[in-house]
């Protein structure tokens, strides 16, 4: 403890006193100190491989196997500055890195292409230390010059970056400035306590690619992963194969192989039929049968990953708040969680503060079904014998299902939603205000991936001018306390604001949060070695077959 204390600095020391005191878990401890820089706590990259799948052999395997991934059908083309999908992530993650790695198992912070990261007294002047003998697939060494030039193209609204709406505010172009080779310092628009998820592999669309990289991820290899890309055939799949000089150490796969798939039946129907060894991301309602089948095995890790169902505050019925107090008050989260998801989730009370954050308020009031309440409520918002209006969302897991009790529970106080379910390609449209389903719908249900930090869905979807604000929520008070909770560099001066958050969103309710779901992965038994995390990641270089 003495050694820890004498490198966890005054921010670090904070957070120590808070776990002896019992206010937080040894697991939460460790993210925070990993997040603000403290150095010694990283295991090495390939036990974090080893270690990411809970009670799977870590006895390390033959070398030469091909390992094949039933992924589904990327919505677009695959180029990590504009990956939006599940499928794009896991494709990209093979070939490409990050300057940090946000575990999939203990959700801490790992160094990757960066070995350190600390920030000034406030939090707004971050350095990363890059690994050096890091060198690109076409033999060219990582400098600080690529990392730059990786964050100014996510930072420039020129280029139209899937990552421009999680760094607008944060990071703009110009920001990241390199001091020698190995050194990048970033500095940012406002103090920030959490940058380095913002760097890490919890930005999926942060992977570090060469300065003059094109846009053309699919034709060639433009990383420093431990797979360098074969072939990609579009709605067919992808092939990697291993690289040789990767500076993680041997790569056990020779091969790595993903087929696409439609929908995720049709994935599960792969694994079964012995035509893939593995998939992320499922719904074990429509697993059972094979969650209870010897052949296969299911990894878990825990996750913030939810569904978001936005109602428009600017117009119509749910410009009311107590109309929207009404339909979260509804729902049975309960049977959600153990109908959907067979006990493999958490209910959720309409705020991001996933139980996975080590700045959720502890005491964070829950919400459960009160029908009388809520007819009440609407009663009092001059719907006493409901209204109707339209529920936009995609199809993806278990969201049509979930839709659907939406519409029960909406039923049951008065309120007729009608369902209109649509792909991901025509839900999203464009991602832009005017042009897409997701933000333009009067209500819809969206998927929300997992993020080590609250951060993001605090930001994009909630503040004023948030990127992903599909319910149009405008309070400028909180707005500030998600400023002020940014900024904040102490645990408990996070958990403070983070309640005042939580009040303010479960009185606001601009949007229902029912339930955050765990990652799952289903693979054949004999599959160890691999890790993945919630947002579709996985890591296959110390993969092999028993």
């Amino acid at each position: 403890m003495d050694e820890l204390r004498a490198r966890a600095g005054a921010h670090g020391n904070a957070a120590i006193d808070e776990c002896l005191a019992g206010r937080i878990g040894r697991r939460e401890l460790l993210r925070y100190l990993a997040a603000i820089g403290v150095g010694g706590l990283a295991l090495p990259r390939a036990a974090l491989a080893r270690s990411a799948q809970a009670g799977q052999s870590t006895q390390r395997g033959q070398a030469g196997a091909t390992i094949r991934v039933a992924a589904l059908t990327p919505t677009g083309a695959v180029d990590p500055v504009r990956l939006s999908d599940p499928a794009g992530i896991g494709i990209v993650c093979q070939s490409a890195e990050y300057l940090i790695d946000d575990d999939g198992d203990t959700l801490t912070l790992r160094p990757s292409l960066a070995v350190s990261w600390q920030s000034d007294a406030d939090g707004r002047t971050w350095t990363f230390r890059l690994r050096d003998g890091v060198r690109f697939h076409d033999g060219r060494a990582l400098d600080a010059a690529d990392v730059v030039a990786t964050f100014d193209r996510l930072t420039d609204p020129a280029v139209g970056s899937a990552g421009l709406s999680v760094l607008k505010g944060v990071l703009s172009k110009g920001g990241a400035r390199r001091a020698d080779r190995l050194t990048v310092v970033f500095h940012l628009d406002a103090p920030n306590g959490n940058f380095p998820y913002y760097v890490s592999s919890d930005n999926f669309n942060a992977a570090i690619v060469p300065a003059d990289y094109r846009g053309d991820f699919e034709k060639r290899s433009t990383g420093t992963g431990p797979f360098r890309l074969e072939r990609f055939t579009p709605m067919v799949g992808a092939s990697f194969v291993r690289n040789h000089d990767y500076w993680g150490g041997a790569v056990l796969p020779e091969r790595v192989e993903f087929r696409f798939y439609a929908d995720q039946q049709s994935q599960l129907l792969a694994l079964r039929g012995g035509d893939a060894d593995l998939m992320v991301d499922f719904t074990p309602l429509n697993a059972r049968s094979m969650l209870q089948d010897r052949q296969f095995r299911v990894s878990r890790v825990r996750s913030s990953a939810h569904r978001q169902l936005h109602m428009r505050c600017d117009r119509g019925p749910f410009a009311d708040a107590r109309v929207r107090r009404a339909l979260a008050l509804s729902i049975d989260r309960g049977a959600i969680v153990d109908g959907f998801f067979l006990g493999r989730a958490s209910a959720g009370a309409d705020h991001p503060f996933a139980p996975v954050f080590p700045s959720t308020p502890p005491a964070s009031p829950q919400r459960g079904q009160r029908i009388d309440e809520a007819r009440r409520l609407l009663a009092e918002a001059g719907f006493p014998n409901g209204f109707s209006s339209t529920l936009t969302t995609e199809t993806y897991m278990e969201l049509p299902d979930y839709a659907v009790l939406l519409q029960s529970a909406a039923r049951s106080i008065g309120i007729d939603l009608r369902l209109r379910v649509e792909s991901q390609a025509a839900y999203y449209g464009t991602a832009a205000f005017g042009q897409s389903d997701w933000l333009d719908a009067p209500v819809g249900l969206t998927d929300y991936g997992h993020r080590g930090v609250p951060n993001i869905f605090l930001e994009a979807p909630l503040t004023s001018n948030g990127a992903w604000n599909a319910a149009h929520f405008r309070d400028g008070g909180y707005d500030k306390l998600v400023k002020s909770y940014a900024a904040a560099l102490q645990l408990a001066d996070q958990r403070r604001i983070a309640s005042q958050i939580v009040d303010r969103l479960q009185r606001e309710t601009p949007v229902i949060i029912g339930y955050f779901y765990d990652g799952l992965a289903l693979s054949r038994r004999s599959l160890q070695g691999f890790a993945f995390t919630a947002i579709s990641q996985i890591w296959l270089a110390h993969a092999s077959f028993s």
